[in-house]
């Protein structure tokens, strides 16, 4: 039976050193940002109180990072232990993930430096649904960190310590699932209390319910673009098989989710303000229309024979979940009042440092640790 191992390998290549140097020009705006506040690197305003670092960095990061939450569900829930194979590639870009969007957080917080109220009992704001996805992400995060500590431990650790993690790995296996359960859906319902500022087309009281579904079929793509991206470049274990089954079970989570989607949109008679030919309509089609062209293509089964076919379409649904919380949280939302918000360079560039930190970050774990199954 093939065991993960290190893929090896030289650590500064070109894309690590780009990368690297993304994430210096990152910092330089990120000391501007906690020397001279908020306002000396990002466009927010009273209308748009959170931006790209919150859009991004948070809302669509985390759902990037759900490819272990998915794969838990698969392997921990319904019991198939086939795709054991693929949780710890998943589980990895999970950490990276929502680490990273802990990090945006604390650039996004006006007052970091006491960001520890959030945890403080007496200072709490029990009626906000933002206190619990803070909560929930901040436990997440610890979780990941635990149930990842195994891989690291199998490098640098004693036998004693990682048997030790094992045995008592069941509970946080259980956290892993429940805790993005709670705040994925959360995500949706921060957008349910903006009422009237929020389009039609994207508001509804079922925000949680398609906030969760997308995160699900969407922690599947990220697992089919990660595998099949290392794959072409790494002399890892082909899992075209598992990923094909995995294809197919995205097709039939993106076939729920547009059901309840437009079934809801029709039923609020809103339908028609997706052909209106003005940016919130092209919007809405563009990112329903990246998840329909491959739900019909993974519906064929030859196609999830397909590596190369595989691969576009999750790339596509990627695209398309990704565009729908950009939509959610920043362009079909509209304060009223004349407020307009675009992304300073400054929130380009910390946003662009935080993906380069976590390239970087992937392209070191998979050399060091043992991460993947090698061919």
């Amino acid at each position: 039976m093939k065991t993960e191992q290190p893929l090896e390998g030289k650590i500064l290549t070109p894309t690590f050193l780009i990368c690297g140097l993304i994430f210096l020009i990152s910092l330089i705006f990120m000391g501007k940002r906690f020397i001279y506040g908020l306002g000396a690197v990002t466009n927010m305003n009273d209308g748009y109180p959170w931006g790209l670092w919150i859009a991004f960095d948070v809302v669509i990061g985390t759902a990037l990072g759900c490819g272990g939450y998915a794969m838990a569900l698969l392997v921990y829930v319904f019991n198939k232990g086939e795709y054991h194979s693929l949780v710890r590639p998943a589980l990895m870009t999970s950490l990276f993930g929502y680490t990273l969007a802990g990090v945006a957080v604390v650039l996004d917080v006006g007052r970091y430096w006491q960001l520890y109220n959030i945890f403080l009992p007496w200072h709490m704001n029990a009626s906000s649904v933002l206190l619990e996805v803070a909560l929930c992400v901040g436990a997440y995060v610890a979780v990941l960190w635990i149930e990842f500590s195994p891989t690291v431990l199998t490098k640098f650790g004693t036998d004693n310590a990682k048997a030790f993690m094992n045995k008592i790995m069941f509970v946080f296996i259980a956290l892993g699932i429940l805790l993005p359960t709670m705040h994925q859906s959360s995500l949706g319902t921060v957008m349910v209390i903006a009422g009237s500022k929020l389009s039609p087309l994207w508001w509804t009281r079922l925000l949680p319910v398609l906030f969760l579904i997308s995160c699900i079929f969407l922690g599947y793509a990220i697992v089919v673009v990660e595998s099949s991206l290392t794959g072409s470049r790494y002399p890892i274990h082909d899992e075209s098989k598992l990923l094909g089954k995995i294809s197919g079970i995205m097709a039939w989570l993106i076939a729920i989710y547009l059901v309840i989607r437009f079934a809801d949109l029709g039923m609020r008679g809103h339908l028609d303000l997706a052909f209106k030919g003005d940016l919130l309509g092209n919007m809405f089609l563009l990112e329903n229309l990246l998840l329909v062209v491959p739900m019909a293509v993974l519906f064929v089964p030859a196609n999830r024979k397909n590596p190369r076919v595989m691969f576009l379409c999750a790339v596509s649904i990627v695209l398309a979940a990704t565009v729908y919380r950009f939509n959610t949280y920043i362009i079909g939302f509209d304060p009223g009042n004349g407020w307009h918000y675009f992304p300073s360079a400054g929130e380009i560039f910390i946003s662009l440092g935080i993906v380069s930190l976590e390239i970087m970050a992937f392209l070191y774990f998979i050399k060091r640790l043992p991460i993947y199954r090698r061919s």
